[in-house]
């Protein structure tokens, strides 16, 4: 075991790379491309404290209905209309992730610790007992499901270690109804996260931010879709007009990383100080919320902002649908409404650095 000396200079040195090197990137850096950006002062929450910590969300057109899935282990929708919340059906687990809905009306589950589940009027279904930590999920038209593992190495309890290790251990998969065969499309993300098809499916978008290329000359190939993020990006889901919503997911301490992921004795000095962690990744109720759309070059051109979580904090999942924006996060116990055309909207000029 390390010195009780050696841990305490680790973490002097620890202490004094977050609070004197220079700060990580801003906000303004991330509205750099953006012509405006938008507060979320107009956010109407929906069904607040029926809702248990949701982490995404998805629609189903042709009902009119909004699902989500929560801590608690339901899977529940609302009817957009009359934004009526309904408890479809329950689940026996507390660790889902992202969800998707079908063009049949089901809805696919990314259970942690079950695997990739489908839940239909029948009931629920498994669909891959044997993939684990299963992040975010979006189906294809030909029914074939892309989907992601965050870490083949860590469960989602341990989540800070995959981060503190810096190595690659996220997935891309590709789940066949036909055959029930799953395959293992690319790997080596960091901490893969949401996932989502362009309009014409010839590439998929996973985040960390990658996109991967399904169709064409550069099938099979990986390539930079957003760079220089400052904080790390969750679910991501297809806009209307072909563009890409994507919540930011926090401010990461970039810096601090970088120190625990250098120091030789990380493992002994968290285990020594745990709360560490917080100072890498605000996860608190303060954590503030951003969501960037993105067209199909990955360059933003619209972001939403609550950087001090007024109304909503640490928003995990937003889709657009008839001109809201529908927002989950594993903070709340609402699913957020942003009307996109409110006359009140509050608007700023574009950011400069």
């Amino acid at each position: 075991m390390a010195p009780i000396s050696f841990l305490i200079a680790c973490l002097l040195a620890f202490t004094l790379e977050i609070f004197f090197s220079p700060p990580v990137s801003s906000s303004a850096s991330l509205l750099s491309n953006s012509k405006y950006s938008s507060s979320m002062k107009d956010l109407i929450k929906l069904g607040e404290g029926c809702v248990n910590h949701p982490e995404d969300v998805s629609v189903v057109v042709r009902k009119g209905a909004l699902y989500t899935a929560t801590r608690d282990g339901w899977v529940k929708y609302f009817i957009l209309h009359n934004e009526t919340l309904v408890n479809w059906k329950h689940i026996d687990s507390n660790t889902f992730l992202g969800i998707t809905t079908t063009k049949e009306g089901d809805v696919i589950v990314c259970d942690t610790e079950k695997g990739l589940l489908k839940v239909s009027e029948a009931g629920v279904e498994v669909l891959d007992p044997n993939v684990r930590f299963t992040n975010d999920a979006i189906e294809a038209s030909n029914g074939s499901l892309y989907f992601t593992v965050s870490s083949k190495e860590y469960t989602p309890k341990e989540y800070y270690k995959d981060l503190v290790e810096g190595n690659p251990h996220g997935q891309l998969l590709k789940y066949d109804p036909e055959s029930n065969e799953t395959t293992v499309l690319q790997e080596g993300f960091y901490f893969a996260n949401g996932v989502a098809l362009s309009e014409d499916e010839s590439f998929v978008v996973v985040c960390e931010s990658w996109e991967y290329w399904l169709k064409g000359p550069d099938q099979g190939k990986l390539e930079n879709f957003i760079e220089d993020l400052p904080g790390g990006p969750d679910n991501i889901n297809l806009a209307p007009n072909g563009s890409f919503g994507c919540p930011r997911w926090i401010f990461m301490n970039q810096t601090g990383v970088r120190a625990i992921q250098s120091c030789p004795d990380k493992w002994k000095l968290l285990e020594a100080y745990p709360e560490l962690i917080n100072l890498l990744i605000p996860l608190g109720n303060d954590a503030g919320a951003q969501v960037v759309k993105v067209d199909t070059d990955g360059k933003i051109i619209k972001d939403f902002n609550d950087d001090n979580a007024t109304d909503i904090s640490f928003v995990t999942s937003a889709v657009e649908f008839e001109d809201n924006l529908y927002m989950a996060s594993i903070q709340s116990k609402f699913v957020g409404k942003l009307p996109l055309n409110a006359p009140k909207a509050e608007m700023a000029p574009k950011a400069t650095i």
